[in-house]
């Protein structure tokens, strides 16, 4: 099978190579230039015309691999899968590869979310709030003693949405999975040219802040303290994006 042929110009330059060759490749998937059963450029091909090396493009299609975007048939080639069909909402977690997915997904989630946060703080039962506290004490643990915080995290957002007492809130950030999570898909303080410790102890105090709006049933303060939280966490990878690709000294 003759591979499709992609535009020879190369997209704009990033820092992280292999995000960059993932942005390439997603862009080309998303406008219809590649689609299911496709194949793909060969390795050199991708070099010739991105000016990267080959380990750059075999990391590239090692991300997109995992993601469900591509599969490599050895001694054939790598070729475009279909998406999946149990997408909610048109939305499939597993395409979620690049900086700009995951910055898109902030703002679902800041929509989503704060109201999800000001429903909880009018309706959150004690037990749940109990809940709430056991996942915030469990992600604070887990982040102040150097290990995986994504799954905490993640299970102190979703109890949020059950709390709000509209099941529609927690189906869509479950059917997100752990991509509600930057840090699930890269490393935020790194990218944010930040000191780990000191970011997380910054995220640590956001979530203190949501919980404690809940805590006195405040749902304006709640509702102000997710969109903070959310806000700051997509104006982190905002910057570390533009410092990618080269747009911020």
């Amino acid at each position: 099978m003759i591979p499709t042929p992609l535009p020879s110009a190369p997209p704009k330059k990033h820092r992280n190579l292999a995000q960059g060759v993932v942005a390439y490749i997603a862009d080309a998937i998303r406008d219809g230039t590649l689609k299911p059963g496709d194949k793909l450029p060969t390795e050199a091909e991708f070099m010739r015309i991105l000016g990267v090396s080959r380990t750059v493009v075999r990391e590239a299609i090692s991300h997109m691999q995992a993601a469900a975007m591509v599969e490599t048939r050895h001694g054939i080639g790598t070729f475009v899968l279909e998406p999946p069909p149990a997408a909610m909402l048109g939305i499939d977690p597993n395409t979620v590869v690049t900086m700009r997915d995951v910055l898109a997904i902030l703002e679902l989630r800041i929509s989503l979310e704060t109201e999800a946060a000001g429903l909880a703080a009018s309706r959150r039962s004690d037990a749940q709030l109990q809940q709430l506290r056991a996942a915030l004490d469990s992600f604070q643990t887990c982040a102040r003693n150097g290990s995986e915080t994504v799954a905490p995290d993640v299970q102190f957002h979703l109890l949020i949405a059950q709390a709000s007492g509209n099941r529609y809130f927690h189906d869509i950030l479950n059917h997100l999975g752990t991509n509600i999570i930057p840090r699930s898909r890269v490393n935020s303080a790194k990218l944010a040219q930040d000191e780990p410790s000191a970011y997380m102890e910054r995220v640590i105090h956001e979530h203190e802040d949501l919980f404690n709006a809940i805590a006195r049933k405040d749902p304006e303060s709640a509702r102000a303290a997710m969109r903070t939280h959310l806000s700051n966490s997509r104006e982190r990878l905002r910057r570390a994006q533009e410092l990618i690709e080269g747009k911020l000294p």
